[in-house]
């Protein structure tokens, strides 16, 4: 029985790590969108989002399967209960590629301008926070996971910034609203991308420890 249990550990690890790389792919394309405007690119990413829905799907009945025939403890049990939640945050996220996708779409459709806001830098740093929570996962790398924890007081400020500048920019320019509010928008959806990567992150944290870090201060 351990061998087969093993074996279903390993499965489900490679099946969580093929859908942080398709989520991974999906946040890059969204971002390269938002500077592109490439609106094949952008009903790529909305038409195909039932795909991570599926893998989501078919990940969490896969641990709970192996939760109802073995009954693991111990780190066993850690790894299933991270897996699951690791799960959820990625499917969280490739939805919130999909909402800057939609929003490019507006915006492509309205008034535009300039944007008020450099969301190329914002841009990059939820992707290495991204990659930096799988990584640590990858490696059961705590240092790393402590660190994508730190990045996100940064991603907040930026979309207080982000905010503050849409706001400034409305009120000398109320013709173009809807193109500022939707790209104030995106700025909420990078933030929103930054939040679950500090939360795969805080799995992994709680997979190598055992210690739920959630609401501490970094």
């Amino acid at each position: 029985m351990t061998i087969h249990f093993q074996h279903e550990l390993e499965k489900i690890k490679k099946r969580i790590l093929a859908l942080g790389s398709i989520v991974e792919e999906r946040v890059r394309m969204a971002v390269k969108a938002i500077d592109t405007d490439d609106l094949p690119m952008v009903e790529q990413l909305i038409n195909t989002d039932y795909e991570v829905d599926e893998m989501e799907v078919e990940i969490e009945e896969e641990c709970l399967k192996v939760l109802a025939l073995y009954q693991p403890v111990a780190v066993d049990l850690r790894f299933l209960i991270s897996v699951i939640k690791i799960n959820n945050d990625l499917e969280r996220i490739a939805d919130e590629a999909v909402n800057i996708a939609q929003r490019v779409q507006v915006i492509h459709d309205s008034e535009r301008g300039a944007f008020p806001f450099d969301y190329a830098t914002m841009g990059e740093k939820v992707q290495l926070m991204l990659k930096k929570s799988l990584d640590a996962f990858v490696n059961l790398d705590l240092d790393l996971a402590f660190n994508v924890l730190t990045r996100d007081d940064e991603i907040d400020a930026m979309h207080r910034n982000a905010y503050d500048s849409a706001k400034k920019t409305v009120t000398e320019e109320p013709h173009r609203v809807k193109f500022f509010m939707n790209s104030y928008l995106i700025s909420r959806h990078l933030e929103r991308i930054g939040d679950h990567a500090t939360n795969i992150a805080e799995e992994v944290i709680y997979l190598i420890e055992g210690q739920i870090v959630r609401h501490e201060k970094f």
